[in-house]
């Protein structure tokens, strides 16, 4: 066979191969058997292999094409990926449609429903029909590029349909989403040169079993459940790892405008350019039939190839749904519809004792692994001893477990008749589990803590609070770092952090030079903070990020506020008597002393806070934030209050001047309707801003 037989062979395979692909996972239909498809494959990379010259991009023998890489490239997102906000209730549901109602009166509701498939958020773009890159979520912004890992999805089109009459022949799916849906006809035979569509990789639970049995085989531990081990595939730097985990791809949004005018129009679209899509969806006209949608998938969702945890609702009028713009990293106009939180039951077979920073300690439930919504839990949360005695738990019961979303698992009852005649009662230790040191309880308080502030945990736990966000905010600095620090004795408390060198940990495991080196120029760098997250990062029981800077703003400086009475303390808005004995403790211990002294030997200062020319409009006016800001973030809308001179508190009380209720408000306006606070709406405390 000549170059030129052989190209003909190559095109008409590619055709083919393509076409059965689209048939297949697309369609759900299966015209070749599986030996037959894959003969044609084997055809097809015998001839790429005789003429290399023939290879292009798109092809199907290119799906494990790509070497491995040694680190992955950022990717900047045109637009940005966005998460979504959940409901659990028909109530959060209503009460979503009631913010819409009330933002944009005229809208008329039309909704669009899918099932929410567990998985990991995808990218893909496509120039001139191609595919030329797919990325991660990431923080939204920026994702990585994982173009090669995502190659081997079978069900990502290499390439989009460009024979679409030749599809509409065989499938009279296809004929009729052309035939009723006129513009949808009119965008995909007409696309344009760049193309983006984002979606779900996930694994099937068939998928995800073999992947087990083959653990299994090997001697090695189960995976915990398929979001994780799709996610990990991603993200794995050889791409042959992806290729053998079995991965599939659901489409969920054209981000490109193709002129369509519904979310609806967008999933047929997405089906006729050969991107499978869920099947399970529903147009509904008020929420009335979202919630039937809802409940029946609900009793669906065991029988399904796949794990979902509940179901995407969104405006399916694509001009109101961008109408409605986006709030904090979600769209106002899309909610996930989660189901209720799931249980399991499973036997306690011990109670173990966190110890925490301030030296609280929490009990914690060891239980019999069990699934539930797709993950697998061996612990959970039994929050205090008074909760423990209100549940009647006891070692060796079988007990109630309940997960919800992304929430810590919690243990909500016992089955009491289920209960073994050895079951033990559990009571808070008299000594601390990790330095033996008094548990001591205050009185009015539910909280035991441990005596010695110098116990390693919470020790410990301090340096992941010193270095955290919210207080020296040190990048690079995370706890599994601050833990190698602390084992092999380079660090004993925060001060030490800034006396290290890149000497000192440049040989550790998981470091090199360079790493060291970025690790010390991020600890120097943060020698210089504002008060505000110096007071906060020293961990003073019941000063949180709020009352740190009502702090530094009343006292202005370091000093000052170390040797206030109680008197000058519980002058600064919303510190009582309770937080005013807690600062003045802190300050007085003689070892709180020597940490501040150590901070200031090592060249530690932390700097007064710079602030705007902006008039002090605000003066002496206290406000609470509830609810999300169209305008700016709630970070932004404290600063700009401080900037005027007001001050922001996180409860409402009698000396509350405005509470500022933004989108889905909380307790705090229930709060504030009782204790007749004045209540402000976003655009009446733009104008108080000026």
């Amino acid at each position: 066979m000549d170059k030129s037989e052989a190209k003909k062979r190559v095109d008409k395979l590619r055709s083919e191969i393509n076409h059965h692909r689209y048939l297949y996972h697309v369609l759900d239909r299966q015209e070749l058997s599986d030996a037959a498809f894959d003969s044609l494959k084997n055809q097809l990379a015998k001839l790429e292999d005789e003429f290399p010259d023939l290879i292009t991009p798109d092809s199907p023998t290119q799906r494990v094409g790509g070497k491995a890489l040694a680190k992955f490239k950022k990717v900047d997102h045109r637009l940005r990926m966005l998460s979504l906000n959940d409901a659990f209730t028909v109530e959060e549901l209503a009460q979503w449609e009631e913010r819409l109602r009330r933002l944009e009166p005229r809208l008329k509701l039309e909704y669009f429903a899918e099932l929410k498939v567990d998985g990991f958020a995808i990218s893909l773009e496509y120039e001139n029909a191609l595919l030329v890159r797919a990325s991660t979520r990431g923080d939204g912004a920026t994702g990585e590029d994982v173009t090669e890992n995502v190659k081997t999805v079978e069900s990502v089109p290499l390439s989009l349909v460009g024979d679409i009459e030749r599809i509409s022949r065989v499938s009279r799916d296809i004929r009729e989403i052309l035939r009723q849906f006129p513009r949808v006809a009119k965008a995909v035979k007409n696309l344009p040169q760049r193309l983006e569509m984002r979606g779900e990789i996930y694994m099937t639970r068939a998928a995800f079993d073999a992947a087990n049995r083959e653990q299994k085989k090997k001697g090695l531990l189960p995976y915990a459940n398929p979001r994780n081990i799709a996610a990990g595939s991603v993200r794995q730097l050889d791409p042959k790892v992806a290729a053998s985990r079995k991965l599939d791809f659901l489409a969920y949004d054209l981000v490109t405008d193709l002129g369509l005018e519904t979310h609806e129009e967008e999933h047929l679209a997405a089906k006729a350019l050969g991107f499978k899509t869920v099947d399970l969806t529903r147009t509904c006209g008020d929420l009335g039939g979202v919630v039937d949608f809802w409940r029946a998938v609900a009793k669906k969702r065991d029988k399904l190839p796949y794990l979902i945890d509940g179901i995407v609702v969104q405006i399916n009028r694509t001009a109101d749904f961008e109408k409605l713009g986006v709030v904090g990293k979600a769209p106002r106009g899309a909610m996930a519809f989660k189901f209720e939180a799931e249980e399991g039951t499973t036997v306690l077979r011990d109670i173990i004792v966190q110890v925490g920073r301030t030296g609280v300690l929490t009990p914690v439930a060891v239980m019999d692994p069990v699934l539930i919504g797709g993950v697998t839990v061996s612990r959970a949360t039994l929050h205090n001893q008074d909760e423990i005695e209100r549940l009647g738990v006891k070692i060796g019961d079988t007990v109630i477990v309940k997960r919800a979303g992304d929430v810590i698992p919690a243990v909500t009852g016992v089955i009491e008749k289920l209960r073994p005649r050895g079951a033990r009662a559990f009571h808070m230790p008299s000594k601390c589990p990790i330095c033996g040191s008094k548990v001591i309880k205050k009185e009015g308080e539910v909280a035991y803590r441990c005596s010695n502030s110098r116990c390693a945990a919470v020790q410990r736990e301090r340096i992941y609070h010193f270095v955290s966000r919210g207080a020296f905010d040190i990048q690079g600095l995370g706890p599994k770092i601050v833990d190698v620090l602390l084992d092999q004795g380079l660090i004993r408390d925060a001060a030490d952090l800034f006396s290290l060198k890149k000497e000192d940990i440049a040989i550790l495991e998981r470091f090199g030079e360079r790493s060291a080196d970025n690790l010390i120029r991020a600890i120097a760098e943060r020698k210089k903070v504002t008060l505000p997250r110096f007071i906060f990062a020293l961990g003073i029981q019941h000063v949180g990020e709020e009352t740190a800077i009502d702090l530094a703003k009343h006292f202005g400086d370091l000093p000052a506020l170390a040797r206030a009475s109680m008197d000058e303390l519980t002058a600064v808005r919303d510190v009582g008597a309770v937080v005013a004995s807690s600062i003045q403790d802190w300050f007085q211990d003689s070892r709180h002393r020597a940490l501040l002294a150590k901070l200031k030997e090592v060249g530690v200062r932390p700097q007064a806070e710079v602030r705007g020319a902006a008039p002090q409009a605000l003066g002496g006016k206290t406000f609470v934030l509830t609810g999300s800001l169209r305008t700016m973030t709630r970070d932004e809308a404290k600063r700009k209050i401080r900037d005027r001179g007001g001050a922001v508190s996180g409860s409402v009380s009698s000396r509350t001047d405005y509470v500022v209720v933004g989108e889905d408000p909380g307790s705090k306006l229930t709060e504030a309707e009782r204790l007749r606070v004045k209540t402000v709406s976003e655009r009446d405390f733009l104008k108080l801003l000026g």
